[in-house]
């Protein structure tokens, strides 16, 4: 039996007792570009929005979306509801797009190799969707820019170098250059089209410079970044080189550098060149670059630069661990360049110049007040879609738009996403949960991910246990709810013998009503991870395990337990699905009596899934009742069943294995897609933690998966209070 169960109160973590004082910038819709392919077109094709641009009202956006080989548009006249204005088709791949009043000049890469690189301009009718101009380039144009008046674009052509070819590296012709086309009456003018020759000027391949990224100033000097070249180039608006200079290196000390399983900022990396890729003008004589690095480095940070070359700000490891603190850092990209800072914009907002850092790998934006470029304030941190590649801000609407190039199709995973931001007297509404305020021993940033099972205890605090992505740290958190966001205020290692415990997949844990823990671990018997009970101190070592008995060892049973919980001397294990002697659709609750040592279970009823499947991932005790997560893997719009139900304690009496198990009833008491929609964006897959207070007060948590192939956005809300039916 299924029955709805209505909430008494419904609290957000991030908006309860929040005084409305501060302007914050809050997701407020997120908009997937396969909503502008046209009915009948093949919907599973890969699309890819990656550099994005906005008409003079603000009011339509445009971005590049180069496997789809088109620009595709956007109508944001009501920003919180995006409506798809489709797509227009060219005749090669679009690298970069610029607006200048309803018409986009887009650079249309059509090279047929890389020794025979060839491209042009098209300039489209944003109303009619026709191409109304076009200027041949003779090249592989990458980024473009239109000065403020709208009198020049500015073209890098990159004529990339083919990474497969000999050692992959730089000194492979022809070579790039920069090229200016004057704009007149709103129509790029083909016979103004000057080079400004970008060779002989940087130290790594002088004859080959690769430009990357093009900004313009006031003055209508253009700023190019030579990112394998590790040079920055400022060139006049007649084609003559204003500046040239190294973009440098810098030493990081505690970094990341293992790809271990482990966040453990705790390796030295020396002479990192920069090698920026996207430039900005914060003013007529200062540029940000994003170092997101490429042939030979990488500094993982963000540096403010006069035109003449001398550093004035450089973010360090800063921007790193503060990506670290919300649970964002991707440890799978630990050995190459971390978070990847890629993008970057300028605008105003209010009285305030902000820079917009956008970490690739990440999948988070950096929003930092640069009142003085000197010493740049971090502001806030946003949950982005996977891989932001482009931004544009919008002042005048209070808007900032992301673009993020990464689409899971092929995986089954999330589609790519633009995603707008408001900037509004409210509230900052992300992250859900940091663990800022506490350091490792070292000093450094306690990073996390992977958030799976939960327990609240008596004293107002969450413990939370991290899977077996961080399979060389596993910890636990203790996580304060009562803070916004929600603070990770300590952890704990869990250990085998004093050494970090191997061969786990924690996915949940209880109290053990001394100090200490139960943890159920998931195991796999591919990767020879038992499936098994942990008792552990409450110092994280590992006392007791607990394996499965005979009776369950000789079925089935790919997957394991997904939570744990303790009524009496009882504990209570959730299998997330079906082993090989249950009936289609249920799954058990497995009981092991602490006493005895005997175990039984009873069946649980799981929905029957529209696509993929259904599981159980979190069981909680509370009062006379067990609360159960579940939720099938489905993401964004394709996601139904992610829920709490609830089941009566006094049905849940075991059976011995091994025959027939009774089946219990169970009622829904909340659906989880609007609290997972809340914050402006698609439904997440993994709803797993679960924790409820002797108050009925309770949360949930999301599973980021490490930060791999995911957006690393973890929801962490209160639901209010679970109560009777009414």
């Amino acid at each position: 039996m299924t029955r709805r169960l209505i909430c008494l109160t419904s609290i957000f973590a991030l908006t309860s007792g929040a005084a409305l004082a501060d302007m914050n910038f809050n997701r407020i819709a997120s908009f997937a570009t396969p909503q502008n392919m046209a009915e009948g077109e093949d919907r599973s094709r890969e699309t890819s929005p990656e550099i994005i641009a906005a008409t003079a009202d603000g009011m339509t956006l445009v971005y590049t979306d180069s496997p789809l080989e088109v620009i595709g548009m956007v109508d944001i006249t009501d920003p919180a509801n995006p409506a798809p204005l489709g797509n227009v088709a060219l005749e090669g791949e679009p690298t970069s797009v610029s607006v200048v009043g309803r018409r986009a000049y887009v650079g249309v890469n059509t090279s047929e190799s890389y020794t025979e690189p060839s491209g042009h301009l098209a300039v489209i009718d944003i109303d009619s969707k026709e191409q109304v101009g076009r200027c041949d380039i003779g090249g592989q144009p990458d980024s473009i820019a239109v000065d403020d008046a709208g009198s020049f674009i500015a073209i890098a052509i990159e004529n990339e170098r083919d990474e497969d070819l000999g050692d992959g590296r730089t000194g492979q012709m022809p070579a790039g250059e920069l090229l200016m086309i004057d704009l007149a009456d709103n129509m790029a003018q083909c016979d103004t089209l000057r080079r400004a020759d970008l060779t002989g000027l940087a130290e790594v391949s002088p004859e080959d410079p690769e430009p990357e990224f093009v900004d313009i100033n006031g003055a209508g000097e253009v700023v190019v970044s030579l990112q394998e070249n590790n040079h920055m180039v400022v060139v006049a608006r007649d084609g003559s080189i204003a500046s040239h200079f190294s973009a440098g290196a810098v030493d990081l000390a505690a970094v990341d550098t293992a790809e271990e399983r482990a966040l453990t900022f705790d390796d030295t990396l020396s002479a990192v060149v920069r090698e920026p890729d996207a430039v900005k003008w914060l003013d007529d004589d200062h540029f940000v670059t994003a170092n997101e690095g490429d042939m030979d480095g990488g500094s993982r940070g963000f540096t403010i630069f006069r035109k003449d070359g001398t550093v004035i700000y450089e973010s360090g490891l800063a921007f790193e661990y503060a990506v670290a603190e919300i649970g964002h850092y991707p440890e799978r990209r630990s050995g190459n360049k971390g978070v990847e800072p890629e993008s970057i914009e300028i605008a105003t907002f209010g009285e305030t110049p902000m820079i917009f850092v956008g970490s690739e790998r990440g999948s988070v934006v950096g929003v930092y007040d640069a009142t003085d470029p000197a010493r740049p304030e971090l502001l806030q941190l946003l949950p982005s879609g996977i891989g932001p590649e482009g931004y544009v801000a919008i002042p005048g609407r209070n808007l900032l738009i992301s673009a993020n190039e990464v689409d899971l199709i092929e995986d089954g995973g999330v589609r790519a996403h633009v995603m707008i931001f408001e900037y509004q007297d409210a509230p900052a509404s992300y992250p859900h949960l940091t663990s800022a305020g506490i350091q490792q021993p070292n000093g450094t940033p306690v990073g996390w991910g992977a958030i799976s099972g939960m327990v609240a205890d008596g004293a107002g605090m969450i413990y939370a246990v991290n899977d077996s992505f961080y399979g060389m740290q596993p910890t636990i958190f203790t996580i304060d709810p009562s803070q916004t966001p929600a603070r990770i205020v300590d952890y704990t290692r869990v250990t085998r013998a004093g050494f970090p415990a191997q061969k786990l997949d924690m996915e949940g844990i209880a109290l053990d009503g001394e100090g200490g823990f139960w943890v159920a671990s998931e195991g796999r018997t591919d990767r020879v991870i038992p499936h098994a009970i942990y008792h552990v101190s409450a110092e994280g070592e590992i006392e007791q395990e607990i394996g499965l008995p005979p009776e369950l060892m000789a079925v089935e049973r790919r997957f394991g337990f997904e939570g744990i919980t303790k009524v009496g001397n009882v504990l209570w294990m959730a299998v997330q699905r079906e082993w090989g002697d249950d009936p289609e659709n249920h799954a058990k609750l497995v009981a092991y009596d602490l006493e005895s040592e005997e175990w039984g279970a009873v069946h649980y009823p799981k929905a029957a899934p529209d696509t993929g499947w259904v599981g159980l991932s979190e069981i909680v005790a509370h009062g006379e009742f067990i609360y159960v997560v579940e939720r099938d893997n489905q993401i964004g719009d394709a996601a139904v069943t992610k829920k709490i139900y609830r089941i009566p304690a006094a049905e849940m009496v075991p059976a011995p294995l091994g025959g027939a198990l009774p089946v219990v009833s169970k009622e829904e008491v909340r659906d989880l897609i609007p609290d997972l929609l809340s914050t402006g964006g698609y439904v997440l897959d993994k709803v797993e933690g679960l924790a409820i207070f002797e108050d009925g007060s309770a949360w949930v948590s999301t599973d980021n998966d490490g930060v791999d192939d995911h957006s690393g956005e973890t929801m962490f809300f209160s639901i209010g209070t679970v109560a009777s039916p009414s």
